[in-house]
Parts: C-alpha cells; sequence; structure tokens
C-alpha cells in the first residue's frame, strides 16, 4: 500500500470513529440547549440591588426542561419562568442535579416565597404557596448568602410585559 493510500485510509477510520463518537455523546448526553432568550435580573433587598442573569424559558418544552441534566450553575446566573398571570405553580426538580433556590414571584414584582436548598432529582412537589406569575431559580443558598427574602422586590423586562 503506498503512503498516500495509507493516510486516506487513515482519514477514513478516523472520520468513521469522530463519526460514532458523536452518535455515542447524542446518545449519552441528553440536550441541554440553553434558552435563546436572556436578559438582566435584578432582586432589590435589604441587602442591596442584586443582578443576574437569566435564561427566559420562553416555551413549554423550555419551561418542562429547566436547568434539568446542568452539572453546574454559576454564581448570579439562573432562570426565569414566566407564566404571564398570577396562577398556583408547582415545580419540581426530576432530571436536576443542582441544587437550587426557587424564588416565586408575583406579578407585582414582589417575591412571595422562597423554596431554599431543594432536594436534587427529586419528584417532590414544590408549591408557590399561593398565586404567582413567575419563578426564579438559582444556585441554592443564593437567597440566605444575599439576604433576599419574601417581600422584596424583582425587576425585568420580562415581568414588565
Amino acid at each position: 500500500m503506498s503512503p498516500a493510500a495509507a493516510i486516506a485510509v487513515i482519514k477514513r477510520l478516523a472520520y468513521a470513529v469522530l463519526v460514532v463518537m458523536t452518535g455515542a455523546c447524542l446518545v449519552v448526553s441528553p440536550p441541554t440547549a440553553r434558552s435563546a432568550e436572556q436578559q438582566t435580573l435584578e432582586i432589590a433587598s435589604k441587602t442591596g440591588v442584586h443582578l443576574f442573569g437569566v435564561e427566559i424559558a420562553v416555551t413549554d418544552e423550555e419551561r418542562a426542561r429547566g436547568l434539568m441534566y446542568r452539572r453546574s450553575v454559576p454564581e448570579s446566573y439562573g432562570m426565569l419562568f414566566d407564566f404571564k398571570r398570577d396562577q398556583e405553580v408547582t415545580m419540581w426538580m426530576h432530571n436536576t442535579y443542582v441544587s437550587l433556590d426557587m424564588i416565586f414571584i408575583q406579578s407585582d414584582g414582589r417575591i412571595r416565597r422562597i423554596a431554599e436548598n431543594t432536594e436534587t432529582e427529586s419528584d417532590k412537589i414544590i408549591s408557590s404557596g399561593g398565586p404567582v406569575r413567575a419563578v426564579l431559580e438559582v444556585v441554592a443558598g443564593t437567597a440566605k448568602k444575599l439576604g433576599i427574602e419574601p417581600g422584596d422586590r424583582v425587576a425585568s423586562s420580562t415581568l414588565r410585559r
């Protein structure tokens, strides 16, 4: 076999291995695509104004997936679920590997309730405890660390719509 023919065979084998490995990754790794819409959200508390970069869960699929399958969530980052109107909301931690704080927000921007340090990979229902328009999920411990409490105000261009 000539050197050129050997190189061609090696390239075809390398390509075949790449295709197989890519396929294996798609089968083993669930989708974690981030929401297309991102923005800054702020929470005004007694300890100051706290800024968060947030993904906006805008479709039913994005709201159903939430932060599932993520191995980490950076500090000052989260996901905002906008339900467009006040309603009783329930959440869960199914296939969610990172413990979260869930901040339940009324349509007037006030925090109604905070579910802190949620249990990972749990199907336990987490209730808003009354009508809310949105839920902000951030890494567990954020609310306590920043002094965020029920009654604090959340501002976001999404919540003004």
